[in-house]
Formats: C-alpha cells, structure tokens, sequence
C-alpha cells in the first residue's frame, strides 16, 4: 500500500486499466518465485535451507507447508523487493498469495488423477505429478519443474521435465544423504538442518551428477 500510495514502480509509469495491472503483477510475482526457487538450488548456502523442504521422505500435502522459517523470512524480503519494483495494486499481492499458497498445496499432494487431465492441466498449472519429479532423489530431476503456479515458465526457460526417470509408482523422494536421518520429521533438528548436514551434490553447477552404485543403478552422490 506504501508502494501504491507513492508511485513506486513500473506499473506506476504508464495508466493500465485495473484487471491489467492485476494480472500484469501476478504473472510477474510467479515469475520471481520461480526465479526465487532456482536461486536456492543454485547457491549452496541457500539450498541449505531450502533442503529442509526436500528432506520429507513422503510427498503430500504436508510437503507444501514444510519450510525452513529463514527460508520463509527470505521469501518475504524477496516479494517486498518485487513490490517495490513492480508498484502492484495491494489486491493483486493478496491474490498471489492465496493462489500461491493453495497451489503449494495442490502440487504437493499426493492426488492421482487420469492421464489426460494431467496433461491438459500441465498447459496452465503446475500439476502434483509435473512437481513431484521436482523431489525426486536424482539431481538431474530434482534441479527441475521449478514453477509453483504456473507451468510455462520451465518450459520457457528450458527446466521442464515431462516424467520421473524411475516412474512415479517406484521413484525414491527425498534427498540421498539425509533418507537415512531420523528425524527429518523432527521441528527441532529440521531447523538445525541447514548448519549440522552437508549440501550433497545437488546444487545447481556442481561438479558432480551421479556416480553409480555397486549395482549399476544411477544415484546422487551424497557428500
């Protein structure tokens, strides 16, 4: 509203009707939560934190909510900074956030649904199986499907993968160097998570991919 009331931003440069200005701000919050998400598989310190969100052996509903409370704060700043750029109505940053967090909710759960509505979803929003290969163990699929709301930003900017490798019935989730931590489902050691646990190799850019175990299988190298 301070934003709003001052001019700030670009949407403040040039007189758009209401419903642009809305949908103009939206599309470009979800393009910086996008952004925002890759930022945290690229800097290792980042994805230190955003591993406390991998970290669920399971994926379900309950995977939408699980974030690393520093990670949550950083969010935060980011979108304040987004605010400041775009000059968005304040309806338009309510509207985000209900969608963002009741997408979350809906590409993290563990819903079956046809084939065919799968895909015919897929061109619009980010659906349970297009983001469930985004926590796969495999680091090739888990720097993958980064959208949260809508799907074409991977496909736009060369993220998207169709399918899990191992398929959905039998691939493993999680992160490699932690499935065996008893207590990733822990509120005490989750938030200890980020200075008592290595990175692993699945940081955007590092110099390992996979290494294969004794019996052939690819698996991520957990360091």
């Amino acid at each position: 509203m301070l934003a709003e009331s001052r001019s700030w931003g670009l949407l403040h440069q040039v007189r758009w009707p209401a419903w642009l200005e809305v949908a103009l701000a939206v599309l470009a919050f979800d393009l910086a939560i996008y952004l925002q998400h890759v930022m945290f598989h690229a800097v290792p310190a980042l994805w230190r934190l955003h591993m406390v969100h991998h970290a669920d052996l399971d994926f379900d509903v309950t995977t939408g909510l699980r974030f690393h409370t520093l990670e949550i704060l950083l969010s935060a700043l980011i979108k304040l900074a987004v605010v400041v750029v775009i000059g968005p109505p304040a309806v338009a940053v309510v509207i985000f956030e209900v969608l963002l967090n009741a997408t979350s909710m809906f590409n993290h759960s563990n819903v079956r649904m046809p084939g065919w509505l799968d895909r015919l979803l897929r061109w619009l929003v980010v659906t349970p199986d297009m983001h469930r290969v985004h926590h796969s163990v495999i680091r090739r699929e888990t720097n993958s499907n980064f959208g949260f709301n809508f799907s074409w930003w991977d496909v736009l900017l060369g993220t998207y993968r169709d399918q899990p490798a191992a398929g959905h019935e039998t691939m493993t989730i999680g992160v490699s160097h932690l499935r065996e931590e008893r207590q990733v489902d822990r509120l005490l050691p989750m938030l200890a998570m980020p200075l008592r646990t290595g990175t692993g190799a699945y940081s955007i850019g590092s110099a390992s991919d996979t290494e294969r175990s004794p019996g052939g299988s690819p698996h991520e190298r957990g360091t």
